[in-house]
């Protein structure tokens, strides 16, 4: 069978045959594309790479903002409460107690009989210088007759020496006359100086019988008691203390012992609290009264004893505890504060040292010394003021010093002043790598 073909289908069918020969052009080659792809892959990963290990390397700051708010300087010492007037009350007298009218506790009036000693002795001692008494005024009261005696013979024989012109009697019985006299004026004043004696043994006696029975000599309440019924007193040997009694424990001081560091801060009328171990969630109130000059050495430690007044209406608190207070020394109120690690921060790895932007991390910058931080740290502290610091904050992602002034510190936070300072401003106070996370 023979086949007719056209003359368009031979020329295709020889272009066929022939292309299946021919290579392809450079940008239809699969091979040029799969190296490009991979090259722009491995381009893009080594970009990837070192981005992530200059964010890696780049610092991470921790800020606070700058705020305004109030801060209050404190001082603490440690002390005792001690009641306002205490009485420790004695025996002048020697003897044995014979009743004891009051214990720990009771309240007393001034004047109350607290003690009584055994009175025998006392009244026996006032009986026989009621004797004397009268032995001494019957002696004044004979020598004041004798006296009256010998004035009137004296006067008799002036009388009959006048009358008789001098003859009679005699010079000497005249002169004896006169001298008689005188002696019964001498007894009459010894004996109206015995009396004076007599009364004033008598008036001893009946001291010494009244303070047999011991009074109260204030209104109080008794803190202690350290006697019993049927102890003797031996007030000769030593000053012996039978009670002591509180004038008023509605309102009670409270004997700090402040730390010359910190005397200078403290000031009569400044207000403070303290807490006591009874009462360990409770703070009580009080005011400074008085700042010893005199200072107490204990251990080589100087202290200064405050008088703190504290009101003890509800009788919550007693003579004798142990009391921590707290001293409320300055107050600022509507300040900026900033914690006092920012005030310590120094940022690492070569961060500027003045205000302005950071130093560009190039080579040169890398290969030039630097004089060491520690250094030039020292010596920026010795040439500032007093109270003179600065503070790191973060601007545009760098660090930028500022210098600032100093007030008072809790401990925590200080007080901050200077330009440029205002609230909101991020201030660094640590310093971390990124990969430690923020």
């Amino acid at each position: 069978m023979n086949t007719a073909t056209s003359p368009t289908a031979a020329p295709a069918n020889l272009q066929t045959l022939l292309g299946e020969d021919k290579p392809p052009r450079w940008w239809q080659r699969a091979s040029l594309w799969i190296g490009l792809v991979a090259l722009l892959l491995a381009a893009g990963g080594l970009v990837y790479w070192q981005e992530q290990k200059g964010a890696k390397a780049a610092p991470a700051y921790v800020t606070t903002p700058l705020a305004k708010g109030n801060i209050t300087l404190t001082v603490s010492a440690n002390g005792t409460l001690q009641p306002t007037r205490s009485v420790n009350i004695g025996s002048e007298l020697s003897g044995t107690i014979k009743r004891v009218l009051v214990d720990v506790n009771d309240r007393v009036k001034a004047g109350q009989v607290l003690v009584e000693l055994d009175a025998s002795k006392f009244r026996d001692q006032v009986t026989r210088s009621r004797a004397a008494l009268a032995a001494a005024q019957a002696a004044q009261a004979q020598s004041a007759a004798t006296t009256q005696e010998t004035r009137a013979a004296l006067a008799r024989f002036e009388e009959v020496a006048k009358l008789s012109g001098g003859k009679v009697p005699s010079a000497s019985e005249l002169d004896s006359a006169r001298a008689a006299l005188d002696r019964a004026v001498a007894a009459e004043d010894s004996a109206r100086a015995n009396v004076a004696v007599a009364r004033a043994t008598l008036s001893t006696d009946e001291t010494n019988l009244s303070k047999a029975s011991i009074r109260s000599p204030i209104d109080g309440v008794v803190l202690s008691r350290s006697v019993e019924p049927g102890n003797a007193v031996a007030a000769s040997l030593q000053a012996v203390t039978l009670f002591s009694v509180a004038e008023n424990l509605a309102q009670l001081e409270l004997n700090a012992s402040v730390d010359e560091a910190d005397v200078g801060a403290v000031a009569v009328g400044q207000s403070a609290s303290f807490t006591v171990s009874a009462y360990p969630t409770r703070r009580f109130p009080a005011t400074i009264q008085r700042v010893a000059f005199g200072a107490t050495t204990t251990n080589n430690v100087v202290t200064y004893v405050t008088t703190l007044k504290v009101d003890n209406a509800d009788l919550t608190l007693r003579p004798g505890m142990t009391a921590v207070a707290t001293i409320v020394a300055t107050e600022r109120k509507d300040v900026l504060l900033v914690p006092n690690t920012a005030l310590r921060f120094s940022p690492m790895g070569g961060a500027p040292a003045t205000g302005g932007s950071a130093q560009s991390g190039g080579i040169l910058s890398k290969m030039m010394p630097r004089p060491p931080r520690g250094g030039s740290r020292v010596t920026r502290a010795d040439n500032r003021p007093p109270g003179a610091r600065q503070i790191w904050v973060l601007q545009e992602g760098q660090p930028v010093t500022l210098s600032v002034t100093s007030g008072i510190s809790d401990g925590r936070l200080t007080e901050v002043s200077g330009e440029g300072l205002e609230p909101g401003l991020l201030v660094i106070t640590d310093q971390r790598s990124s990969g430690a996370g923020a």
